[in-house]
């Protein structure tokens, strides 16, 4: 059956691969974005596709569409993005998720949230289920993200449990892959940036810090089958890699994977609020989604470093000052 669907955030990393998946099935698209951080190179493959729309739009500010479904990843999701304007951020979350539980509501339509790990802050249990409750400073630089996230999974149970809103909440850990915006100040992409340019690869922090590492691939079908899953499962659902790697480890397979013999790994001082661990615990999309990643580490980074290399750097440009 062909829906009606909404991806708010469309042109972002994440979002732009998302719609190309869906307009492949044969689905009516409608990509909303503001481009804050987004480029509209991600969806340019699509205009001329007769079941994609693009709409530049910020989606703090209500709009009305009639649609079957609807994919809320709209929010800065970079530290220095979403830091840079920290009161942005928070309506983002907060008054992007009212606009489209009001939407949803509205037109009878299922609607999915983009969380993510960071609600679960530097987490004291390891790896995190979705049980954990988190342990986030809500006074610090990341909380405008974390606390934003968390209320965005607040409005969605409110929404379901009092005007019966079809939900479904997934919490996306680290995610990496071709589209990366180079500039967008994550580890993954600020490592294959400098490894290409021959300069010192920085780490924030002696790089004991754990990360685990999810392909895009991966990550778009997990959260595909959360919104075509059945109606009594709504998460929240951790979608990530479970395999965990230090800051250092993954340097230096960036190192390697580049040939990048001429360059160090240098630490600076450390982030604040910054995860010493960050792990998920799967065991819920394994049982009720029947899905786990399959892109190992090392394949994923070939594939995310061959585009890096085909990308012309000077056609991007780092969205805030902070990068």
């Amino acid at each position: 059956m062909v829906k009606r669907i909404l991806v708010t955030g469309g042109a972002g990393f994440l979002g732009s691969h998302l719609c190309e998946r869906l307009v492949e099935q044969g689905h009516d698209v409608i990509c909303l974005d503001n481009f804050f951080t987004s480029q509209k190179t991600n969806v340019e493959h699509l205009l001329g596709r007769k079941n994609f729309e693009l709409i530049r739009h910020d989606i703090i500010h209500p709009i009305w569409l009639e649609v079957d479904e609807i994919y809320n990843l709209a929010c800065p999701a970079a530290p220095g993005h979403y830091q840079y304007n920290p009161i942005k951020t928070v309506k983002t979350s907060v008054m992007g998720a009212i606009n489209v539980l009001g939407m949803a509501k509205r037109c009878k339509a299922k609607v999915l949230q983009a969380s993510t790990s960071e609600v679960y802050g530097d987490p004291d249990v390891h790896p995190q289920p979705e049980s954990y409750r988190g342990s986030v400073n809500t006074l610090g630089p990341r909380a405008c993200y974390d606390e934003g996230k968390r209320v965005a999974e607040t409005l969605f149970m409110d929404y379901h449990r009092m005007h019966k809103v079809n939900i479904r909440i997934v919490r996306i850990f680290n995610t990496y892959g071709p589209r990366m915006h180079p500039f967008d100040g994550r580890v993954v992409s600020n490592f294959i940036r400098q490894a290409l340019a021959g300069q010192d690869i920085s780490m924030y922090g002696d790089g004991s810090q754990t990360r685990s590492f999810c392909y895009r691939d991966d990550l778009i079908e997990a959260i595909i089958r959360m919104m075509n899953g059945p109606d009594d499962f709504v998460g929240p659902v951790n979608i990530g890699n479970p395999g965990e790697f230090t800051i250092r480890q993954l340097a230096e397979l960036v190192n390697e994977l580049t040939a990048n013999k001429a360059t160090r790994i240098i630490t600076k001082p450390p982030l604040p609020d910054d995860p010493k661990q960050r792990q998920p615990d799967i065991t819920l999309a394994r049982k009720h989604l029947g899905w786990e990643p399959k892109v190992p580490l090392r394949e994923g980074l070939k594939k995310t470093i061959e585009w890096f290399r085909s990308i012309d750097m000077n056609q991007y440009r780092a969205p805030t000052p902070n990068y």
